[in-house]
């Protein structure tokens, strides 16, 4: 009996939607990138992308434990010398609470194309509307 590989055409991808309304940053994401990945299915392969659609809404809500709101810090480079800028995490879910989300997804991804092509299948809104009624997400409890 041989092993069972998924192929990229046999893949039925689904829409998920999490409310991350008053939820642990570090949790929420971890299970996200989990259905990123498709881990949560039984024909989960990991040189292929089996995965299925995420989309976070509320993402302005999310809870950060502890004091990491003053003290952890989100860094930039503009790859010039001198060109590092840091910002606190507060002040960066006040101005863009969609980046705190994608951020810490992305650091739980793979660092390659194929993690590249898994974050492409987030969507990340900072409110609780959002434009893909279309696609009939179900929700997904975490």
């Amino acid at each position: 009996m041989s092993t069972y590989m998924a192929k990229p055409e046999e893949i039925d991808r689904e829409w998920h939607i999490v409310d991350v309304e008053g939820k642990t940053l570090g949790r929420v994401a971890s299970e996200i990138a989990k259905v990123l990945r498709g881990k949560h299915k039984p024909i989960y392969t990991p040189h292929v992308d089996t995965g299925d659609y995420v989309i976070v809404i509320n993402a302005e809500q999310v809870h950060l434990t502890g004091n990491k709101l003053e003290q952890k810090l989100y860094h930039k480079h503009s790859r010039y010398p001198g060109g590092l800028k840091s910002t606190p995490y507060g002040e960066l879910l006040k101005k863009k609470p969609e980046l705190v989300i994608e951020h810490a997804v992305k650091g739980m991804l793979p660092k390659n194309r194929l993690g590249r092509k898994m974050l492409k299948k987030l969507k990340v809104y900072a409110g609780d509307e959002h434009p893909h009624q279309a696609q009939q997400p179900k929700e997904l409890e975490l």
